[in-house]
């Protein structure tokens, strides 16, 4: 008797669903050594640099620990979206790519839950570090809280694109080497670990153009009170769209060698 082979039904969303991308996170949660570098690193630099300024204040009255708090929830959030997308490079080390030429799961679906993953982080990023600033002190208007913490974690979009980016250029065994010490740099010179003005004026003109720049003026911009400038928001947007193009082109070429 003669049987006729069933075509092969594409999954609803390309094979994308939530149990898979709660799964993702919890696999990404089980790692301690990425919870110390986007939990708790972060908080304790502001323990370190933050508590020691408190009671002074900016130009405009707000208080300098808040300012602080901000600027590391940025960098927190940077390496956590950082390294969510960076694991990548893992996966691919291991076959992974290989695996889901045999699923129904779609390229697509696949890198958008590596980019919600990374996300994830970012927002458990911020969150902590606003939690270590308010039982520090730190009081600044509801608004403020809000506006400055949602600046942070949707600006560190530009990083889930930069992880997903160096995750398909760089070798597995290099990437937390090769990322680490390259947003430290961007962090220093982005302006979150110093100001900017204390820079000389060749720096702070390079500093501009850094993926840094734009979400930590975003983010402190409710604080500071100078506004969401059209810089800062070129900034992020033009960062992001080059990463991910970036991402995108070297996520086809990784697939068509497997």
């Amino acid at each position: 008797m003669s049987t006729t082979a069933m075509p092969r039904s594409r999954p609803a969303m390309g094979g994308f669903n939530l149990p898979n991308l709660l799964l993702e996170i919890r696999r990404v949660l089980r790692n301690r050594r990425t919870l110390f570098f986007i939990l708790v690193m972060p908080a304790v630099f502001f323990l370190l640099f933050g508590l020691p300024n408190q009671g002074q204040t900016l130009d405009n009255g707000a208080p300098l620990t808040g300012y602080i708090m901000i600027s590391l929830a940025v960098y927190g959030a940077m390496v956590a979206t950082t390294s969510g997308g960076g694991m990548v490079a893992v996966e691919r080390a291991q076959g992974w790519s290989r695996q889901l030429r045999l699923t129904p799961l779609r390229p697509s679906a696949y890198v958008a839950t590596k980019v919600l993953t990374a996300m994830t982080l970012g927002l458990l990023a911020v969150l902590v570090e606003f939690v270590v600033g308010a039982l520090c002190g730190v009081s600044m208007p509801a608004h403020v809280w809000l506006l400055a913490g949602l600046a942070a974690w949707l600006g560190s979009l530009v990083f889930a694109a930069f992880g997903l980016f160096v995750g398909y250029l760089a070798p597995a065994e290099n990437v937390m080497q090769f990322l680490g010490p390259i947003l430290a740099i961007l962090a220093m010179f982005g302006g979150l670990f110093v100001p900017l003005e204390v820079l000389p004026d060749v720096m702070q003109q390079i500093a501009r153009f850094t993926p840094v720049y734009g979400v930590g003026e975003l983010a402190r911009s409710p604080l500071t009170g100078t506004g969401a400038t059209a810089g800062a928001v070129a900034n992020v947007v033009l960062w992001t769209v080059a990463f991910g193009f970036g991402a995108a082109r070297l996520f086809r070429r990784d697939t068509q060698r497997v």
